[in-house]
């Protein structure tokens, strides 16, 4: 399905350069989206990524019903920064072990978790740009949503993100879209 959504809608130079790096050169589709949060399990960061492609179609749809807020994107601007935001978690994480005690024998078990092993500290959202800018160019509005995709959830100063949202809508309708599916459709995949 990934795959399918990224060629049919994503046709800018790089791009074939771009997938090739998340199929043979990543673990983007066994990696999981998260250690713990949402979709914590093998192929979590893919399901996460069509989720919210899905969300932001349909925030992109329901605003194109009431009045214009000023969301004008592309239907491949909007596979460029849903499918792409996350990135940055491509070889991000790899798997380790700790104790567990089994609840049916009472034993300690080795079991295995998820773990950050981050090899290029970069940040989150700029990470991200970054390394979809090594492939293909994205713009402006692109850029900035797929940097201030976590809206206020992130570590950021609060009125710089504020700005950020107000100024680029494709980066608010963004973050709405990760945040719908990070806490209501995963929220029971875990």
């Amino acid at each position: 399905e990934f795959i399918g959504i990224f060629n049919e809608k994503i046709h800018r130079d790089g791009a074939d350069k771009l997938l090739d790096f998340l199929e043979n050169k990543s673990d983007f589709f066994t990696c999981p989206a998260s250690t713990r949060y949402h979709n914590a399990f093998e192929g979590g960061l893919l399901r996460h990524s069509l989720n919210v492609y899905k969300c932001l179609c349909a925030y992109m749809e329901r605003q194109r019903v009431k009045e214009d807020y000023g969301l004008t994107a592309s239907d491949e601007s909007i596979a460029v920064v849903a499918l792409l935001h996350d990135i940055c978690k491509v070889n991000f994480y790899r798997t380790s072990y700790r104790n567990a005690k089994n609840e049916k024998t009472g034993q300690w078990e080795k079991v295995p978790y998820y773990e950050i092993h981050d090899t290029l500290p970069y940040g989150h959202g700029e990470k991200s740009v970054y390394m979809v800018s090594g492939f293909m160019r994205l713009s402006r509005e692109e850029a900035m949503a797929i940097r201030w995709h976590m809206g206020f959830s992130g570590l950021e100063d609060k009125n710089q993100v504020g700005r950020a949202l107000e100024m680029f809508p494709l980066a608010f309708a963004l973050s709405v879209a990760d945040m719908e599916a990070s806490y209501f459709l995963e929220k029971s995949d875990n």
